[in-house]
């Protein structure tokens, strides 16, 4: 089993996104018994809560579904998840911060290096700017490049 984890600020935006949108192509590629997929946020600030309403609005206009809810990402998912993959460069130091035992050498990635060359390096957070479709376009693009790249490395 091939373990991703998706990683952001609040674990109420992109990361819920980036696991229904992935997680929905490994269902339709008939993986999801060989890939687990799951997403946390590096703050706990909405620990528990839904992923917000405009994010599910997205995924509904997608035909995604997602019944997830947030949570704060835990020392032992570093070592549990085969693949950590932040939103952006923040995200990508805090998780090298809670990383004590360097587990994640290897294993850690932004998500937008699964993307095609010409599109930025960060997913940006749209909680503020309400640009959900446009993280959708961006997590869409990068899923499909992750998954690519799991059944390359992973022969599946």
């Amino acid at each position: 089993m091939i373990k991703v984890i998706f990683v952001c600020l609040g674990n109420i935006c992109r990361s819920p996104m980036a696991e229904a949108v992935f997680q929905n192509l490994v269902s339709e590629a008939g993986l999801a018994g060989e890939i687990e997929v799951d997403s946390a946020g590096v703050a706990d600030w909405h620990s528990g809560e839904a992923a917000d309403p405009r994010a599910l609005a997205v995924l509904r206009q997608h035909a995604i579904p997602y019944a997830g809810r947030s949570r704060q990402v835990q020392p032992e998912d570093l070592r549990h998840f085969d693949y950590v993959i932040a939103m952006d460069k923040q995200n990508v130091a805090d998780l090298r911060r809670l990383d004590h035992r360097g587990v994640l050498a290897g294993k850690l990635f932004r998500f937008l290096d699964f993307a095609p060359a010409g599109l930025p390096q960060d997913v940006p957070d749209p909680y503020y700017d309400d640009r959900f479709e446009y993280v959708y376009e961006l997590v869409d693009t990068a899923s499909r490049g992750l998954l690519e790249h799991l059944r390359r490395e992973h022969r599946l």
